[in-house]
């Protein structure tokens, strides 16, 4: 997964995610691109952020089953954020601000190769539903010591092509002219119609922790649009 600092390059990619995720993300993708390409004014004099792909980024999420224990890791996540305001702050937040990350399925490593096979091939079905996506909008920040902010973001959440509506906490730091995030929250497989594998080497639980850490940059756009 590349930067696309070319806004219809980026339209024209997430589009067909976000055809593929679900309706609810597909509304709150096609409002994005709306902003994007109608409202250059508004976001200059606004903010955008987008997660920094040359940054260190890490998807974890972990199973604790009965008799097992595992985890699997990933450093494909994307995304974007456009706030009501010009950086952070306690009055960031409501219909005005959008923001959509997903996250690559197929890059999912456990370090073990037949494990990953499975999970990706019969489990998450990848070839068809390749990203878990998340979609909405800013609810509340609030300060936390060390200029640090607690985001609630309210959203629906696509995986395996099924979405729930979803309300998720992240901690935000700032870092040079943007923020590290720090989310994390769990996740039900049934929820999502994923079966639940019992075979020796994925005895996977149906509650899945999930863990995110990326830094958000501010977005680059054409200079054209």
């Amino acid at each position: 997964m590349r930067r696309t600092t070319d806004v219809r390059e980026w339209t024209n990619a997430v589009f067909s995610l976000s055809c593929r995720v679900g309706k609810g993300i597909a509304r709150v993708v096609i409002l994005l691109l709306t902003v994007m390409f109608f409202w250059g004014a508004v976001l200059s004099a606004q903010q955008a952020y987008q997660v920094a792909l040359e940054s260190d980024r890490l998807v974890r999420f972990t199973s604790r089953a009965a008799i097992d224990e595992f985890e699997g890791t990933t450093e494909r996540v994307d995304g974007l954020v456009l706030l009501n305001t010009d950086e952070v702050t306690d009055r960031t937040g409501g219909t005005e601000t959008e923001l959509y990350f997903e996250v690559d399925l197929a890059s999912l490593d456990t370090g073990i190769g037949m494990r990953d096979r499975q999970m990706r091939d019969n489990y998450l079905e990848v070839e068809e539903y390749p990203y878990a996506a998340f979609g909405g909008v800013i609810e509340q920040v609030s300060s936390l010591p060390g200029a640090m902010f607690r985001v609630t973001t309210r959203g629906v959440l696509g995986i395996h092509g099924v979405e729930r509506e979803r309300v998720l906490t992240c901690d935000l730091a700032p870092v040079d002219e943007g923020y590290h995030v720090d989310c994390s929250f769990t996740v039900l497989l049934s929820d999502h119609d994923i079966e639940i594998p019992r075979i020796m080497f994925l005895k996977l639980n149906n509650q899945i922790r999930l863990e995110l850490s990326f830094i958000l940059e501010p977005a680059e756009f054409d200079s054209e649009i």
